[in-house]
């Protein structure tokens, strides 16, 4: 054996101590506000439906009309793939799953809505609207044909419409408690959100439901749409929607971007308000530094031209959709809206391409890490981390099977969760 080093150090162990104590207030803050993503799945898409048209049988409906739309206009994985541009290696297994997955889950997260979709009606009609929409999210939760996620979209908190938006809400939550309790996938949109106010508002509402029904406190979270220019920068120069997570007070689940209203609201013309639009670029990019640790997640928009009419025009509208959730996903927003059944054919087929095209090179790395050999590239738990994430939304998704992704990391579901899941300091110590 080599001669042991001798060990040197100058500063006294009250140094450490004090120091520790100094950041104590700071150690509590970071952990408050970031804990980290929560890692429960998250949706691909949020499928508006308004109140009125809501139906028992609006998911299967979906889903069968997105197949109609593939027998019409691509029956078959090469002419899907000649559309969309899919790799021959990709056209087979993308067009089997996205076929797969219409049939056996063709949503992933629905909103009934209120606002916008829905308008302004009588009040007796809103409230039968509610009270229908609750009964039959209860019902479909009850019979397994729910949507993993379901819930509605109010009105905002906009003085015109808040105790309408209020009363909804009531309706919809009451009728849902009446039918045995709040479903696990229950998820609720405010949208319109201008103050960090609104949102502490909301919080508020929430907390005296939770007590009137003698709920758990903090049972009730809720989704915040930035759709205006003032959620993202204050008056003060402030960015807003950082400050609307904090009001939020650990109950905000997601931010979703607006893309027509915040492109109108900025006077970006209708004919250039998309996703992809500079101003939709920049607001997204501020939505995800401020959501990024606190376990906020953020969404996409969506695109109004809809997939329907002849053949060719069919195409191009699902060009226009694959390319735009492509785009989005590179830029790690995982989720988006779709606003037609449509779209969800393109949809699935962006994501699942997305995973299984970068899922071998992934599953390698990540090999490598836990297995601490060697590679071409050097990664870092931080990484490590990134890679688990993006198998476990492939395998949320059904863009892969476990049994694929275990046989080339060797490594199991709890195991991916394991490296997805540390906190900050777990993940520095880890790379000391």
């Amino acid at each position: 054996m080599g001669q042991q080093e001798k060990v040197a150090t100058s500063l006294a162990g009250a140094v450490g101590e004090e120091i520790s104590a100094s950041l104590a207030p700071v150690d509590a803050e970071l952990e408050r506000r970031y804990p980290g993503d929560p890692g429960t799945r998250q949706p691909v898409h949020t499928v508006y439906v308004p109140g009125d048209v809501f139906a028992a049988d609006t998911i299967r409906s979906w889903g069968d009309r997105a197949l109609a739309a593939l027998d019409e206009h691509a029956p078959d994985a090469a002419s899907f793939a000649a559309v969309l541009g899919l790799a021959d290696d990709l056209a087979e297994p993308v067009y089997a799953r996205v076929r797969a997955k219409l049939e056996r889950e063709p949503v992933e997260d629905l909103r009934v809505d209120f606002e916008d979709g829905y308008g302004n009606r009588t009040d007796a009609e809103e409230d039968e609207a509610a009270a229908r929409a609750a009964r039959l999210v209860a019902e479909a939760y009850e019979q397994g044909t729910a949507a993993p996620y379901m819930g509605i979209r109010m009105k905002c908190m906009e003085a015109p419409v808040r105790a309408r938006g209020i009363r909804t809400l009531d309706v919809f939550l009451s009728g849902l408690m009446e039918a045995g309790g709040l479903p696990d996938g229950l998820v609720l949109t405010l949208p319109k959100v201008t103050y960090p106010e609104q949102v502490t508002a909301m919080v508020r509402l929430l907390e005296a439901f939770e007590k009137a029904r003698g709920l758990t406190p903090g049972r009730i979270g809720f989704e915040i749409q930035i759709e205006t220019s003032q959620s993202i920068l204050a008056a003060d120069g402030t960015a807003t929607v950082a400050r609307m997570i904090q009001a939020a007070e650990g109950r905000a689940t997601g931010l979703h971007y607006g893309t027509f209203d915040y492109s109108a609201c900025l006077g970006v013309s209708a004919a250039h308000q998309a996703s992809d639009h500079p101003a939709a670029d920049h607001a997204k990019a501020v939505m995800q530094v401020a959501a990024a640790g606190t376990g906020v997640r953020v969404s996409d928009g969506s695109t109004n031209v809809l997939p329907v009419g002849p053949t060719a025009q069919v195409h191009d509208a699902w060009r226009l959709h694959y390319g735009l959730t492509r785009r989005a996903l590179a830029r790690a927003y995982y989720q988006g809206w779709d606003m037609h059944p449509g779209h969800i054919p393109t949809r699935y087929a962006a994501v699942f391409a997305f995973y299984r095209e970068g899922f071998e090179q992934a599953a390698a790395r990540l090999a490598r890490y836990a297995n601490r050999t060697g590679g071409d590239v050097m990664d870092e738990p931080a990484t490590a981390k990134a890679l688990s994430g993006y198998l476990l939304r492939g395998l949320d998704c059904g863009a892969l099977d476990i049994g694929e992704v275990a046989r080339l990391t060797g490594l199991t579901r709890a195991d991916l969760e394991g490296f997805s899941g540390p906190r900050r300091g777990d993940l520095t110590a880890s790379a000391q």
